[in-house]
């Protein structure tokens, strides 16, 4: 537990950002489903905000307690957390409730959890545990010492993330899985491997993507080639990248305002709440709005950099490395596929996207920046 000296340290500036965020995420949410709720499901626009209200309070109460208690005792979980993940991940493949030709959620009663966003942050917290916990790593500069380097811990750390990325290709979620990949690398590279093994292991990632090309699905090999020319298939698997950027060109600067975008309202837009929620902002909210989003989520990172900054402790740093990576790599790819910038992955938007286990996770990752900067070790 902390004490009153150390709640001076809570960074109320990554707290406020977070909760504006949120905030504007529920704005275009409504925005979102105001006309499609009507038409095809029958479901308020309301109803889609009541959940994710309900979500975020949960989410702010599970901070709370995580806030209270020192980071160190939710390290001290992670392998429990990492073998309790791995059951539920298997759960998915054996009982799981597939919908739009995915199998990725399990359902509890009304409630549908998605134990592949999890994944994210528990293996986060485990490779912050397995690899911090190794003495003189990061202090005798690693990096600059090949010859300390065991292959066992990278090995190791390898197969931490090997496991689920297996089972989450499976299912198939291959936006979340890909997530894992800048995640290990950058925890490994903060850690002390060398830049130039890294780039190695890259290029040998590289040298086997013709075999890997054969391992995706029918539908996932259309994505990528739609990502090279979205005319091949205008009507089909292009159709949402098409209408994604004519919705953002057509927002110009300053947008046609909220609820007035045509390629929201008129339904041409598919997907629209969820992955593609970013051109419901461009089209209403313009270039003006998009930038000041941005500009939000550019001072969360900066504030998660400052914690990083300001602690010693290497399994805080890795922690705080990892959340990072997994927050800023989301929220480049949502925002560049919905451009055509990149293949359509299924990657939510953090705090905007609807959905009760991504935000779930992106506020948890939060609270644990949070506890980490109030209970910093300045050097």
């Amino acid at each position: 537990m902390f004490n009153r000296k150390t709640w001076k340290n809570f960074d109320i500036i990554l707290f406020l950002t977070a909760i504006v965020i949120f905030g504007i995420g529920l704005t275009f949410l409504y925005s979102a489903t105001y006309q499609h709720s009507y038409r095809h499901s029958g479901i308020l626009p309301q109803n889609f905000l009541l959940r994710q209200i309900i979500w975020f309070t949960l989410a702010l109460l599970i901070g709370a307690v995580i806030v209270k208690v020192d980071y160190q005792k939710w390290l001290e979980l992670a392998y429990p957390l990492y073998g309790l993940n791995f059951v539920l991940l298997l759960l998915v493949l054996v009982s799981g409730v597939a919908k739009l030709g995915a199998q990725r959620w399990i359902s509890f009663g009304n409630i549908a959890l998605q134990p592949s966003e999890f994944s994210k942050l528990v293996i986060i917290l485990t490779l912050a545990r397995y690899l911090g916990q190794k003495e003189n790593v990061f202090s005798q500069g690693l990096s600059s010492s090949p010859g300390h380097w065991h292959g066992k811990k990278l090995f190791v750390s390898f197969l931490i993330v090997g496991v689920p990325f297996v089972l989450i290709v499976k299912q198939p979620d291959l936006g979340t899985a890909l997530t894992l990949i800048p995640i290990l690398f950058a925890i490994l590279y903060l850690w002390g491997l060398r830049l130039r093994s890294l780039i190695l292991i890259f290029v040998s990632f590289g040298l086997s993507s013709p075999l890997l090309w054969h391992l995706l699905r029918d539908y996932q090999k259309r994505r990528i080639l739609v990502f090279i020319n979205p005319n091949i298939d205008p009507l089909g698997t292009g159709y949402t990248v098409i209408q994604s950027k004519i919705a953002i060109g057509s927002g110009r600067l300053f947008g046609k305002g909220w609820l007035a975008g045509t390629q929201n309202q008129l339904n041409f837009l598919p997907e629209r709440h969820t992955d593609f929620i970013f051109s419901v902002v461009g089209e209403e909210w313009g270039f003006a709005g998009a930038i000041l989003l941005l500009i939000l989520y550019f001072v969360l990172i900066w504030r998660a950099f400052a914690i990083a900054q300001r602690t010693s402790n290497l399994s805080a740093r890795l922690l705080v490395c990892g959340i990072i990576v997994m927050l800023s790599f989301q929220v480049l790819v949502n925002i560049s596929m919905t451009m055509g910038l990149m293949p359509v992955v299924g990657l939510p938007l953090p705090l905007i996207s609807y959905g009760g286990s991504s935000l779930l996770t992106t506020m948890v990752s939060i609270a644990l920046l949070l506890n980490i900067g109030m209970n910093r070790t300045i050097f």
